[in-house]
């Protein structure tokens, strides 16, 4: 457990109060999927979701934790004090490629962190789902992101939306896609947080998300929301927790 410096200060403090309403979402502090997430703050400033899958170990996406800064675990104690965890090992997916959305690559956008102090025994390890879903099928995104676009203090709060898969570009092997008739789904602080089916199982680690709108009423956020599928990655995932000495749950 770790007091916070100033970078990582700086960060906290965007964390401040609840708002109404993952943007077009709603509050779910007390959700299972809340209690298997956790947040991922860099010392730049970041602020992202990651997924607990073992009492020391958080999926997350690999731009949330790639190295040239340093990152902290967060959560807050049972009496509502914010506590960060140090990162004693970290592993980005090698597929990953920073510049993969402007220029329009391949790239598997998920990252692996140990922590050096384990997570309380409140935070129940998620499991993650092997088996595809057909587009329409609805699922839930989760994360601690902005409530509203550019609201960076209604940041800290777990929300999630419950959206249809979508398959702009056909049937993909290594994303999937989200999007509501309305303007919901992932935004800033929401990437590294799960996309789970109906029974709970993570499906997908939200990566992207484009605005909703057009001209002067277009928002960044409440268009399409990406994940990377996991199921695909499940030789990695394994090989890398097996090495730290943890074993994620596949449903």
């Amino acid at each position: 457990m770790i007091r916070p410096t100033l970078p990582f200060l700086a960060a906290l403090l965007t964390l401040a109060t609840p708002a109404q309403a993952v943007v077009g979402g709603s509050e779910a502090p007390g959700a299972a999927l809340a209690r298997s997430s956790v947040m991922v703050l860099s010392s730049r400033g970041g602020v992202c979701t990651g997924i607990v899958l073992a009492r020391d170990v958080v999926l997350t996406a690999a731009h949330c934790a790639a190295p040239g800064a340093e990152h902290r675990v967060h959560f807050r104690d049972e009496q509502g004090e914010p506590v960060l965890l140090g990162v004693a090992a970290r592993a980005v997916h090698p597929g990953y490629d920073a510049g993969a959305i402007a220029g329009r690559r391949r790239s598997i956008d998920l990252a692996l962190l140990r922590t050096d102090t384990a997570l309380p025994a409140r935070f129940v390890p998620a499991a993650l789902a092997e088996a595809p879903v057909a587009a329409g099928t609805p699922l839930t995104l989760g994360g601690y992101g902005v409530a509203r676009p550019g609201d960076h203090r209604s940041t800290g709060t777990f929300r999630t939306a419950t959206l249809p898969l979508v398959e702009p570009y056909g049937p993909s092997r290594i994303l999937v896609w989200l999007k509501g008739a309305s303007a919901s789904g992932a935004c800033e602080g929401d990437s590294g947080g799960p996309i789970a089916g109906a029974g709970g199982a993570v499906l997908a680690v939200t990566t992207w998300a484009s605005g909703a709108g057009k001209g002067s009423e277009k928002s960044p956020c409440g268009g399409v929301s990406q994940g990377v599928l996991v199921a695909p990655q499940r030789a990695w995932i394994d090989r890398t927790t097996a090495g730290w000495g943890a074993a994620p749950r596949w449903e």
